[in-house]
């Protein structure tokens, strides 16, 4: 019905119940129609950029409904970020990549001349899009969708895996193993999960008699690089909880590797890999814990880049490509390691999609270690910056560390 018909409605009404009208009284009708019309318009406008504002900024419940809308789920081609922001408070997220936990370290003592280096969590609550506090844990991986977590209690090695609801933040079930895990990682599909185990933990410290951190203080501490304590891995399939060891044997025939050296999954999850501190850089097992050699499309990449390859497999992340006053980043052809795209950055973090990545950063002239997360794209110079800078240097208490999960 249009405001013609609404009024000549009213007017007829209006004859049959009382005297004849005054002059000007359909204009008046009009008028008010209008006025209310207008009213109406803008106030669907002002909800709808409400809407749209809080959107960007946090996640919603629906309204009138039980059901939650995540964090996890919201504007998944936007960008979200918060430069102003160190270390995090709110999501920071781009495209189907989002930053679902960090981590600080702390150096905890557990005797006069032993100590801990302990991580701490801030997880993402899916409720309100804030990263929170969960101190039960000493390692998290966040399986893809950021449903599910995978987390290690506090005295490591540990006999028994949580899978943690990221939406209650509840343990819903415990998976058992028999060896001591310090390590836990999904595949990227999050079917299974690849657990490494060590006799003893792998983040000991032990005091040394120099300042090893140049604060003009002897009162550090180091871990033991002379020996490891890694025993092998478990493959755990997430559903059934079925988890199969194999044992490998840590030397340093295969170059040496660091007091802490996890393992992690190949690309397509039929094999697994460890780093290596000296060529070729990285070591690959098969699910039963032999030798294998490395995926040809995974060759040329190095456990120190976490990025590795792109969705559609065709891009691989590579090391530092900058100068002393240059920051930049290679990206390689992974089938023969050649040197394809130079793109800003200090180290490759998480891939975006095929054109983007995330990335630390820092702004040019300032100190190497006040890097912070920034969006670089493939054949740009230009980068979008997603957190504030972090602040000591490397190694110092207080320095968060990402955790990225597909959405």
């Amino acid at each position: 019905m249009n405001v013609d018909e609404l009024v000549r409605d009213s007017l007829r009404e209006q004859a049959a119940e009382q005297p004849p009208l005054d002059l000007g009284f359909a204009d008046r009708v009009l008028n008010v129609r209008r006025r209310r019309r207008t009213r109406r318009i803008a106030t669907v406008a002002a909800a709808t950029a409400a809407v749209v504002a809080v959107a960007v900024a946090v996640p919603l419940l629906e309204s009138g409904k039980d059901k939650v809308r995540l964090a996890s789920e919201m504007n998944k081609s936007d960008i979200i970020a918060h430069p102003d922001q160190s270390p995090p408070r709110d999501l920071i997220a781009a495209g189907d990549t989002a930053l679902a936990a960090y981590y600080t370290y702390s150096t905890v003592k557990t005797s006069k001349d032993t100590a801990v280096r302990q991580r701490t969590y801030r997880i993402l609550d899916q409720r309100n899009g804030k990263y929170v506090k969960d101190d039960r844990w000493s390692m998290v991986s966040v399986a893809p969708g950021m449903r599910t977590a995978a987390v290690l209690e506090r005295d490591l090695p540990v006999k028994r895996i949580g899978l943690l609801d990221l939406v209650t933040g509840e343990v819903d079930r415990w998976i058992p193993v028999d060896r001591g895990v310090a390590s836990v990682e999904f595949s990227s599909d999050g079917s299974k999960l690849v657990a490494t185990t060590y006799s003893k933990n792998p983040d000991l410290l032990t005091r040394v008699d120099y300042d090893s951190d140049g604060d003009g203080k002897k009162n550090d501490y180091e871990s033991d690089w002379s020996r490891s304590y890694r025993t092998g891995f478990y493959v755990v399939d997430v559903d059934s909880g079925k988890a199969d060891w194999s044992k490998v044997v840590t030397d340093n025939q295969d170059g040496m590797v660091n007091s802490r050296q996890d393992f992690g999954f190949s690309g397509d999850a039929k094999a697994v890999y460890t780093g290596l501190t000296m060529e070729p850089h990285q070591q690959y097992y098969d699910l039963k814990g032999n030798k294998v050699p490395a995926p040809p499309d995974e060759m040329y990449l190095h456990w120190s880049v976490e990025a590795r390859l792109s969705p559609d497999g065709r891009l691989a992340a590579g090391g530092f490509a900058g100068g002393a006053k240059t920051t930049a980043s290679w990206i390689l052809d992974p089938r023969t390691g050649k040197n394809l795209h130079k793109v800003r950055g200090q180290q490759l973090l998480a891939w975006v999609d095929n054109k983007r990545l995330i990335a630390w950063d820092i702004t040019p002239g300032d100190n190497e270690f006040h890097n912070a997360l920034v969006l670089v794209t493939i054949g740009s110079d230009k980068t979008l910056p997603l957190s504030g800078a972090r602040k000591g240097n490397d190694g110092a208490a207080g320095r968060w560390n990402p955790v990225f999960a597909t959405r």
